[in-house]
Protein backbone atom coordinates (compact mmCIF):
# COMPACT_ATOMS: atom_id res chain seq x y z
CA UNK A 1 0.00 0.00 0.00
CA UNK A 2 4.71 5.40 -0.42
CA UNK A 3 4.80 7.72 -1.05
CA UNK A 4 3.77 5.79 1.84
CA UNK A 5 2.84 4.00 1.03
CA UNK A 6 -0.82 0.76 0.05
CA UNK A 7 2.21 -0.03 0.11
CA UNK A 8 3.52 3.18 0.78
CA UNK A 9 4.76 5.71 -1.34
CA UNK A 10 3.02 3.60 -1.14
CA UNK A 11 2.66 3.30 -0.85
CA UNK A 12 8.40 2.56 2.40
CA UNK A 13 12.54 -3.29 0.04
CA UNK A 14 13.30 -4.15 2.94
CA UNK A 15 15.26 -0.81 3.45
CA UNK A 16 14.32 2.48 1.13
CA UNK A 17 15.72 2.04 -2.58
CA UNK A 18 15.16 3.15 -5.86
CA UNK A 19 12.34 1.35 -8.23
CA UNK A 20 13.94 -1.32 -10.27
CA UNK A 21 12.69 -2.51 -13.38
CA UNK A 22 13.43 -6.46 -14.61
CA UNK A 23 14.28 -7.16 -17.69
CA UNK A 24 12.34 -9.87 -19.68
CA UNK A 25 12.75 -11.05 -22.96
CA UNK A 26 9.39 -11.15 -25.00
CA UNK A 27 9.62 -12.41 -28.59
CA UNK A 28 12.83 -12.51 -28.83
CA UNK A 29 13.31 -8.91 -27.75
CA UNK A 30 14.38 -7.44 -24.13
CA UNK A 31 11.52 -5.53 -22.85
CA UNK A 32 11.04 -3.26 -19.48
CA UNK A 33 8.83 -5.13 -16.95
CA UNK A 34 6.51 -2.89 -15.79
CA UNK A 35 6.16 -3.71 -12.06
CA UNK A 36 8.14 -2.70 -9.34
CA UNK A 37 9.48 -4.43 -6.08
CA UNK A 38 6.96 -4.38 -3.60
CA UNK A 39 8.86 -2.11 -1.10
CA UNK A 40 10.37 -0.36 -3.57
CA UNK A 41 9.59 3.11 -1.35
CA UNK A 42 9.60 1.06 1.67
CA UNK A 43 11.94 1.51 4.90
CA UNK A 44 12.01 -0.62 8.17
CA UNK A 45 10.49 -3.40 6.95
CA UNK A 46 10.07 -6.29 9.38
CA UNK A 47 8.68 -9.72 10.25
CA UNK A 48 6.54 -10.13 12.36
CA UNK A 49 6.36 -13.77 12.28
CA UNK A 50 9.18 -14.51 13.91
CA UNK A 51 10.46 -16.71 10.95
CA UNK A 52 7.99 -19.40 11.42
CA UNK A 53 7.22 -21.62 8.69
CA UNK A 54 4.07 -21.29 6.76
CA UNK A 55 2.37 -24.06 7.98
CA UNK A 56 3.13 -23.10 11.78
CA UNK A 57 0.66 -21.77 14.18
CA UNK A 58 1.11 -17.86 14.97
CA UNK A 59 -0.73 -15.19 16.39
CA UNK A 60 0.49 -11.46 16.35
CA UNK A 61 -1.55 -8.94 18.16
CA UNK A 62 -2.21 -5.39 16.70
CA UNK A 63 0.43 -2.61 18.14
CA UNK A 64 2.53 0.52 17.19
CA UNK A 65 4.37 -0.01 14.15
CA UNK A 66 8.05 1.91 14.41
CA UNK A 67 8.70 1.12 10.36
CA UNK A 68 6.80 0.85 7.27
CA UNK A 69 5.99 -2.76 6.62
CA UNK A 70 5.12 -5.62 9.12
CA UNK A 71 4.91 -9.40 6.95
CA UNK A 72 2.45 -11.70 9.31
CA UNK A 73 2.85 -14.80 6.86
CA UNK A 74 4.95 -15.86 3.84
CA UNK A 75 6.88 -13.75 0.89
CA UNK A 76 4.65 -11.49 -0.78
CA UNK A 77 7.50 -11.76 -3.92
CA UNK A 78 7.16 -15.17 -4.34
CA UNK A 79 4.90 -16.77 -7.00
CA UNK A 80 1.57 -19.08 -5.91
CA UNK A 81 2.60 -18.19 -2.35
CA UNK A 82 0.24 -16.74 -0.22
CA UNK A 83 0.76 -13.94 1.90
CA UNK A 84 -0.47 -11.10 5.08
CA UNK A 85 1.27 -7.90 6.11
CA UNK A 86 0.29 -4.35 7.58
CA UNK A 87 1.19 -1.25 5.88
CA UNK A 88 1.29 1.78 8.31
CA UNK A 89 0.35 4.85 6.58
CA UNK A 90 1.78 8.17 7.82
CA UNK A 91 -0.51 11.37 8.66
CA UNK A 92 -1.02 13.20 5.07
CA UNK A 93 -0.06 10.33 3.26
CA UNK A 94 -1.21 9.87 -0.59
CA UNK A 95 -0.76 6.89 -2.25
CA UNK A 96 -0.14 7.48 -6.03
CA UNK A 97 -2.05 5.67 -8.56
CA UNK A 98 -0.89 2.19 -9.26
CA UNK A 99 -1.48 -1.61 -10.12
CA UNK A 100 -0.42 -5.15 -9.38
CA UNK A 101 -0.36 -8.33 -11.27
CA UNK A 102 -2.46 -10.14 -8.03
CA UNK A 103 -5.97 -9.74 -6.57
CA UNK A 104 -5.53 -7.15 -3.53
CA UNK A 105 -7.22 -7.95 -0.34
CA UNK A 106 -7.07 -4.67 1.72
CA UNK A 107 -8.35 -4.43 5.41
CA UNK A 108 -8.20 -1.34 7.44
CA UNK A 109 -6.87 -2.39 11.12
CA UNK A 110 -6.38 0.85 12.83
CA UNK A 111 -7.31 4.99 11.61
CA UNK A 112 -9.10 5.77 8.79
CA UNK A 113 -7.94 4.80 5.14
CA UNK A 114 -9.70 6.59 2.01
CA UNK A 115 -9.62 4.22 -1.19
CA UNK A 116 -10.83 4.10 -4.96
CA UNK A 117 -10.11 2.90 -8.12
CA UNK A 118 -9.04 5.32 -11.27
CA UNK A 119 -5.94 5.91 -13.45
CA UNK A 120 -6.35 9.66 -11.99
CA UNK A 121 -6.13 10.87 -8.61
CA UNK A 122 -9.12 12.51 -7.23
CA UNK A 123 -9.99 13.85 -3.90
CA UNK A 124 -13.66 13.43 -4.42
CA UNK A 125 -13.85 9.18 -5.55
CA UNK A 126 -12.06 8.74 -2.14
CA UNK A 127 -14.38 6.60 -0.51
CA UNK A 128 -13.25 6.52 3.70
CA UNK A 129 -13.14 2.88 5.28
CA UNK A 130 -12.52 3.10 8.81
CA UNK A 131 -11.13 0.77 10.93
CA UNK A 132 -12.66 -3.07 9.94
CA UNK A 133 -13.73 -2.41 6.29
CA UNK A 134 -12.21 -4.51 3.88
CA UNK A 135 -11.58 -3.41 0.51
CA UNK A 136 -10.99 -5.83 -2.71
CA UNK A 137 -9.06 -4.30 -5.46
CA UNK A 138 -8.48 -6.97 -8.72
CA UNK A 139 -5.20 -7.46 -10.43
CA UNK A 140 -4.27 -5.10 -12.86
CA UNK A 141 -7.09 -2.19 -11.39
CA UNK A 142 -5.90 1.06 -11.16
CA UNK A 143 -5.89 2.43 -7.67
CA UNK A 144 -4.51 5.46 -4.84
CA UNK A 145 -5.72 6.24 -1.69
CA UNK A 146 -4.63 8.67 1.18
CA UNK A 147 -4.75 9.04 4.81
CA UNK A 148 -5.58 12.26 6.71
CA UNK A 149 -4.60 11.00 10.41
CA UNK A 150 -2.70 7.65 9.56
CA UNK A 151 -3.85 4.03 9.51
CA UNK A 152 -2.29 0.74 9.12
CA UNK A 153 -4.02 -1.87 6.47
CA UNK A 154 -3.63 -5.21 6.77
CA UNK A 155 -2.96 -6.61 3.20
CA UNK A 156 -3.63 -10.31 1.94
CA UNK A 157 -3.57 -12.30 -1.36
CA UNK A 158 -0.75 -14.55 -3.11
CA UNK A 159 2.57 -13.75 -4.76
CA UNK A 160 3.87 -11.92 -6.83
CA UNK A 161 2.68 -8.82 -5.34
CA UNK A 162 4.36 -6.11 -6.77
CA UNK A 163 3.66 -2.48 -7.68
CA UNK A 164 3.37 -0.38 -11.14
CA UNK A 165 3.76 3.26 -10.56
CA UNK A 166 1.47 4.59 -13.36
CA UNK A 167 3.39 7.53 -13.12
CA UNK A 168 6.62 6.52 -12.73
CA UNK A 169 8.39 6.52 -9.08
CA UNK A 170 11.15 8.86 -7.82
CA UNK A 171 13.22 9.51 -5.02
CA UNK A 172 15.37 11.84 -3.27
CA UNK A 173 18.33 8.75 -3.99
CA UNK A 174 17.61 9.18 -7.39
CA UNK A 175 20.56 11.24 -9.55
CA UNK A 176 17.92 13.53 -10.84
CA UNK A 177 16.53 14.05 -7.98
CA UNK A 178 17.23 17.94 -8.01
CA UNK A 179 14.71 18.03 -11.46
CA UNK A 180 12.29 16.47 -9.73
CA UNK A 181 12.20 17.85 -6.11
CA UNK A 182 12.18 21.00 -4.67
CA UNK A 183 13.17 20.54 -0.97
CA UNK A 184 16.32 18.03 -0.21
CA UNK A 185 16.33 15.44 2.33
CA UNK A 186 17.70 17.39 5.49
CA UNK A 187 15.81 20.92 4.73
CA UNK A 188 14.32 22.79 7.19
CA UNK A 189 10.33 23.66 6.34
CA UNK A 190 7.47 25.17 7.18
CA UNK A 191 4.12 23.16 7.06
CA UNK A 192 0.58 24.81 8.52
CA UNK A 193 3.13 26.98 10.57
CA UNK A 194 4.56 23.40 12.13
CA UNK A 195 8.62 23.15 11.62
CA UNK A 196 9.97 20.30 10.21
CA UNK A 197 12.88 18.50 8.32
CA UNK A 198 12.93 16.57 4.87
CA UNK A 199 13.18 13.15 5.91
CA UNK A 200 11.97 11.50 2.32
CA UNK A 201 10.69 12.36 -0.87
CA UNK A 202 8.46 10.72 -3.56
CA UNK A 203 7.07 11.91 -6.50
CA UNK A 204 4.84 10.02 -8.65
CA UNK A 205 3.28 11.26 -11.63
CA UNK A 206 1.38 15.18 -10.45
CA UNK A 207 1.79 13.78 -6.97
CA UNK A 208 5.07 14.94 -5.02
CA UNK A 209 5.31 14.39 -1.29
CA UNK A 210 7.68 14.55 1.39
CA UNK A 211 7.61 12.56 4.76
CA UNK A 212 8.30 15.13 7.51
CA UNK A 213 10.49 14.79 10.69
CA UNK A 214 8.33 16.78 13.01
CA UNK A 215 10.52 18.18 16.29
CA UNK A 216 9.40 15.44 18.71
CA UNK A 217 10.53 12.90 16.01
CA UNK A 218 6.87 12.21 15.10
CA UNK A 219 6.37 11.99 10.98
CA UNK A 220 4.14 12.72 8.88
CA UNK A 221 3.98 13.86 5.07
CA UNK A 222 3.14 17.18 3.15
CA UNK A 223 2.28 17.47 -0.46
CA UNK A 224 5.31 19.89 -2.05
CA UNK A 225 3.12 22.79 -2.57
CA UNK A 226 2.15 22.94 1.40
CA UNK A 227 5.29 23.62 2.67
CA UNK A 228 7.33 26.78 2.56
CA UNK A 229 11.04 26.94 3.10
CA UNK A 230 12.41 27.73 6.83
Amino acid sequence: MSPRTHIKFIVRSLVRALAVFSIVGIVGCASPDPYSPPMAAASGVARADAGKGPREYRIIPLKSMAGDVEILYGEPEVSGEPFVMRIRELPGAIVPPHSHPVDEHITVVQGIWYFALGDEYKTESLQELKAGSYAFAPKGSTMFGYSATGAIVQVHGVGPFRIHWHGGLHTLDDPDAKSVFRFARGARVLFKGQNGKIAEGYASGKVVQYEIEAPDGGRFMASEHELQPQ
